[in-house]
């Protein structure tokens, strides 16, 4: 678009010299000179103009020109002041998002992703997505991620959450394939470790037994006497163990949703996790994978919607796509999140935000603003070789009448 809009004033130009050579006196010569004459100086006051605004025009330190480079500072805070008070305000939040069904245009776009007249709409969001998980500072962002995660944590109730989960899965009987399973895990662990098992009963026998082979046979008893506990527990399902177990769990879940002292541990164990060094690398590397993942997804969103995981993501996005009341759910859910987000963190996103551009330099700040509108910018230049000639035209035909 520069070339196209540098080549009209140029074409101007030399059909201006041209014309003021070989002109005729015929009266239409004089309404071509007038507008080539207009259009090139409209097109070099727009050029002018739409240069200033990155560069010293001509490379001349014309006072007011460099507009961007030389204010990028100001652009920085101007940026964040707008995306604070335009964006992250709770109400502003609030009732953008009310009139958006977020649920319903995810769920098609997860169905299907190549449909529709959106799809360079959609592959433009992501490719701008992934611009800025790549611009902004992957520590402080991945700080402020971090941080919320770890802040949730904190403030997440373990004990009560773990109670409902256990409560739930006794009332639809899933906790008994796990009981089954672990009784097969035991039975397989003591098979593996029939020799320690004989070796701990045979330094605990006397004399006596070794020397009468007794303590073989007492190894012999003991082992066939817990494979047989084992199979009849896995068998009987009204094996008094059986019911122990069940007992154990129903408890712990009561304990769980109901005793304060338990309670009170599962929370000193969950801040001692999260204490632990440990805790804080996975969640360091959990970032990491994270942002890897995310930007993987939007340069090749073909390559995540392919296979299990894709067919997957498509029958989720049908759901979200036609279930009104998931929609309901969905939407509530983002716009509370949202709402939230912004309350605790609209401050560390306008500051991430602030102090990213402040950090690029003057170059990358004019490429990347001129990038992202140049082409409109050249139009402004072409338009104004045009209307420029039209309006030298109209200027010429008003002085010969009068």
């Amino acid at each position: 678009m520069r070339l196209f809009a540098t080549g009209l004033l140029v074409v101007m130009a030399i059909t201006f010299v041209l014309l003021r050579r070989f002109a005729g006196p015929e009266p239409v010569w004089g309404y071509v000179l007038a507008f080539t004459e207009a259009a090139m100086v409209g097109g070099l006051a727009d050029w002018f103009a739409v240069t200033a605004l990155f560069r010293h025009p001509l490379g001349l330190p014309i006072p007011h020109t460099a507009i961007i480079p030389e204010n990028k500072d100001r652009i920085a805070e101007t940026m964040a002041a707008f995306l604070r008070d335009n964006f992250l305000t709770p109400v502003v939040i609030a009732r953008r998002m009310r009139g958006f069904n977020i649920a319903a245009a995810a769920g098609g776009y997860l169905a299907d992703p190549a449909s529709g007249g959106q799809s360079r709409l959609r592959a433009g969001a992501a490719n701008l997505f992934g611009d800025l998980l790549e611009s902004l500072d992957p520590e402080k962002l991945g700080g402020l991620v971090k941080g919320g995660l770890r802040s949730q944590l904190e403030r997440l109730d373990v004990a009560p959450l773990l109670g409902q989960l256990l409560t739930a899965a006794i009332a639809d009987q899933r906790h008994l394939p796990v009981i089954e399973s672990f009784i097969r895990r035991a039975g397989l662990t003591i098979e593996d470790n029939e020799d320690l098992i004989r070796e701990i009963i045979h330094d605990h026998a006397g004399g006596i037994m070794r020397w009468t082979g007794l303590d073989e046979r007492l190894a012999n008893a003991v082992l066939d006497g817990i494979y047989k506990l084992l199979a009849e527990t896995l068998v009987m399902p009204d094996h008094p163990l059986r019911g122990r177990i069940i007992e154990g769990l129903d408890q712990l879940a009561d304990d769980l949703l109901h005793s304060a002292e338990m309670q009170a541990r599962v929370q000193r164990l969950k801040e001692e996790v999260l204490a632990n060094p440990a805790m804080g690398r996975w969640i360091d590397g959990l970032w990491e994978r994270l942002r890897v993942q995310m930007l993987s997804a939007v340069r090749n969103p073909a390559r995540l919607m392919s296979g299990q995981l894709g067919a997957s993501i498509g029958e989720f996005g049908a759901a979200l796509k036609n279930d009104v009341q998931l929609q309901l759910l969905v939407n509530r859910f983002a716009r509370r999140t949202m709402v939230g987000v912004a309350t605790r963190y609209g401050d560390e996103i306008v500051r991430l935000v602030s102090e990213t551009v402040r950090r690029w330099d003057a170059r990358t700040v004019t490429d990347r603003i001129e990038s992202a509108v140049g082409r409109d910018l050249q139009f402004i230049r072409i338009n104004g070789t045009l209307v420029g000639g039209t309006v030298g035209v109209v200027l010429h035909a008003v002085t010969s009448f009068f």
